[in-house]
């Protein structure tokens, strides 16, 4: 089971460094722009990634049930699903698109952004938001792809996708090989166009290597119990990283209220720190998938066992990362920014990070695992109160009210990591997730 489990990690924590370096490589090419750009562009993805979290909904579910219908040799009720997950997310992405675009002015106005970034904001908002759909199936079928083990195939065109990202970031950013130079708006162009490749070659591989068609009697009647199913995983799993998106939301809003140099300096140390938690990202994933696969077969005692060994090695990796994170901090931020003022507040956060991670490790290994068996409430209710409490309320606390600035919310993001991981430690251990599962 650990050498599948490592087959599983790797192209999981590769394609999941990829992913978000899409948004990484913005960020650094744009740092040459101007600092304004790199605020302007960083709440404009807060908004975008909270959209992108509501097609999470299905791929959430879509995970979980191919597992385990995988697992419990159930070929056809996972090609419903598939089915059923890839329909759905293609009519709200068409639907969020449509919202960023004609919202874009109204969201960046209600999140406060400042009058000088609202030109940017909302030249790179428009154009991401306009195209969210790629992602949308994407997702879908990268769920799907990523159930069945297949997980090198979305590994492979994230690949593809990062390469023709920095390109066009490299002529459209900056006018180069012939192409005018565009800033923002050309960072958004390069973007989008990324992303609907990705969507194009996860479609094609969908079909030649997981599953070659969708039979229409499948789908006649329309299977309404699988839909049920996704909603039942989906909905709990997507709010509660919509609540945690959301409270981001808000607290970009706080930090907005200490100006421009707070809130880039929250964009280049996020930009930075990803690196630290791709990995538990990766072996949350890649333990999911197994002990869906465990959990279908009925397996309990197995997927336990596995669940304990992932946490920690994702806790003793994160921990060794950040650290060298935080000695090495400074050298990044210098090539990111020459301002001051963000190079030492920025080295400091580096230094508390270290002691969030190790939250944020528990948490997305206990997020994935409990979705996997299928007991998808409980770190919704854990997540939606805790955060909101902690992460939101200390954060206002200590960062405006007590005048501890970005340093005090950072103080705040690391308990909220640790309340939540140790409450999910022990719901683990309880093993009331053991009668959760879809199969029956």
């Amino acid at each position: 089971m650990k050498g599948q489990l490592s087959k599983l990690v790797l192209p999981i924590f590769i394609e999941t460094s990829l992913v978000m370096m899409l948004g990484a490589v913005d960020t650094v090419m744009l740092s040459q722009h101007s600092d304004n750009a790199v605020a302007a562009v960083g709440v404009v993805n807060q908004l975008v990634n909270l959209a992108v979290l509501v097609f999470q909904v299905i791929s959430f579910g879509t995970t979980v049930l191919c597992s385990q219908y995988l697992g419990a040799g159930l070929k056809e009720r996972m090609v419903q699903a598939t089915g059923v997950a890839i329909l759905l997310n293609v009519c709200t992405g068409a639907l969020i698109s449509a919202g960023l675009y004609l919202g874009s002015s109204f969201l960046l106005t209600l999140m406060g952004l400042r009058p000088e970034l609202m030109a940017e904001g909302v030249s790179y908002m428009r154009i991401v938001g306009a195209f969210a759909f790629f992602q949308a199936v994407s997702l879908a079928i990268s769920a799907s792809l990523r159930s069945a083990d297949k997980v090198i195939y979305p590994m492979m065109v994230t690949v593809v996708v990062n390469l023709l990202n920095i390109v066009g970031n490299y002529t459209l950013i900056f006018g180069k090989l012939g192409m005018p130079a565009l800033g923002v708006e050309g960072a958004a162009i390069s973007t989008s166009i990324a992303r609907g490749v990705s969507m194009v070659i996860l479609a094609i591989i969908l079909f030649r290597k997981h599953i070659p068609s969708f039979p229409l009697r499948l789908f006649r009647p329309f299977p309404w119990v699988e839909l049920k199913n996704l909603l039942k995983i989906g909905l709990p799993a997507a709010g509660e990283e919509i609540s945690y998106s959301g409270s981001q939301v808000v607290i970009t809003f706080f930090i907005n209220m200490l100006g421009n140099e707070a809130l880039a300096t929250r964009t280049y140390c996020w930009n930075m720190i990803f690196l630290v938690y791709i990995f538990s990202i990766a072996m949350g994933q890649g333990g999911a998938i197994l002990i869906g696969h465990l959990v279908g077969e009925r397996k309990v005692h197995a997927a336990y066992l596995l669940g304990c060994y992932t946490r920690r090695l994702a806790i003793l990796v994160s921990v060794v990362l950040s650290l060298v994170l935080a000695l090495l901090g400074r050298y990044g931020l210098e090539w990111l920014t020459d301002n001051e003022e963000i190079i030492r507040t920025g080295c400091i956060i580096l230094w508390i990070d270290v002691a969030l991670e190790i939250g944020r490790a528990i948490n997305i290994w206990a997020t994935q695992a409990l979705r996997a068996t299928g007991d998808v409430n409980y770190q919704f209710y854990v997540g939606i109160t805790v955060q909101w409490l902690v992460s939101v309320g200390l954060s206002y606390l200590l960062g405006i009210h007590w005048g501890y600035g970005l340093l005090g919310m950072w103080v705040s993001f690391m308990l909220d990591e640790n309340i939540r991981g140790i409450i999910f430690i022990y719901r683990w251990r309880s093993l009331k997730w053991a009668t959760k599962s879809f199969v029956r």
